[in-house]
């Protein structure tokens, strides 16, 4: 589905990412893993578009899209959270969702004034599906950190997609809301949804991943099922540190 060649990105004389190739498959959950400074989160902005690579190909279903700007690629389906929840404090639940879903306008300001289309019933089939039972008119600033990650999630799942990228999405959260998650992820995943997660915490990955990679200095070390990985000597020596 996406094919990501040879992708480069330097900051200064620092290499995020240094000759960094990996291929996501449709209707599968593909992991990558590795410790921080491996270039992870490089790779999903440039993949999203919201930093500038210095050279590399990415390939969405056979065709180039590196000459297509942020707003572009959300528009062939391109939806993700963030490690740092990324939510408007004074706007609530459902103005989060308005602007998420009125997709044709990349015009941040424009969405966020404009007439809105009635989403309410998608609007509640989503927070019904992640768990998250607050009403509508729910500032973000009074949902718990666990509340956010679930609103994030739900609305990057709102939103017109045919991928998903998930930065840490169980980062910081207690057992049960992880479990949550976990349960919401393997539900998209049972419905066709093509997933492409990054997560420090190894359980949760090696408990749901079809594929996994494995970064460090910007370079893929390893790649293969969870099983494959987990007795990976390279790996354990470079990132597990055993």
């Amino acid at each position: 589905m996406i094919q990501i060649k040879n992708m480069f990105k330097k900051f200064g004389g620092v290499k995020a990412l240094d000759n960094c190739s990996i291929e996501i498959k449709q209707s599968k959950i593909t992991a990558i893993i590795g410790p921080n400074g491996s270039g992870k989160s490089t790779l999903f902005h440039i993949i999203s578009h919201l930093i500038e690579k210095d050279s590399g190909k990415i390939y969405f279903n056979n065709k180039q899209i590196c000459r297509l700007k942020d707003y572009q690629r959300a528009k062939l389906g391109f939806s993700r959270t963030f490690q740092e929840v990324r939510l408007f404090k004074n706007l609530t639940i459902k103005e989060h969702f308005e602007i998420a879903m009125e997709c044709e306008d990349e015009k941040l300001l424009h969405s966020l004034f404009k007439k809105k289309n009635n989403h309410t019933e998608k609007i509640i089939e989503c927070l019904q599906f992640v768990g998250l039972n607050k009403p509508l008119n729910t500032l973000a600033s009074n949902l718990s950190y666990g509340q956010r990650k679930l609103l994030d999630l739900a609305v990057a799942i709102a939103k017109p997609h045919s991928i998903l990228f998930l930065d840490e999405p169980v980062a910081g959260v207690n057992p049960e809301i992880k479990a949550q998650i976990k349960k919401i992820i393997s539900e998209l995943k049972q419905k066709g949804s093509t997933i492409v997660i990054i997560e420090h915490d190894m359980n949760f990955i090696m408990d749901i991943s079809d594929f996994i990679y494995v970064m460090d200095y910007g370079k893929v070390i390893a790649q293969g099922l969870p099983k494959e990985i987990q007795n990976n000597k390279l790996v354990l020596d470079a990132y597990l540190g055993e």
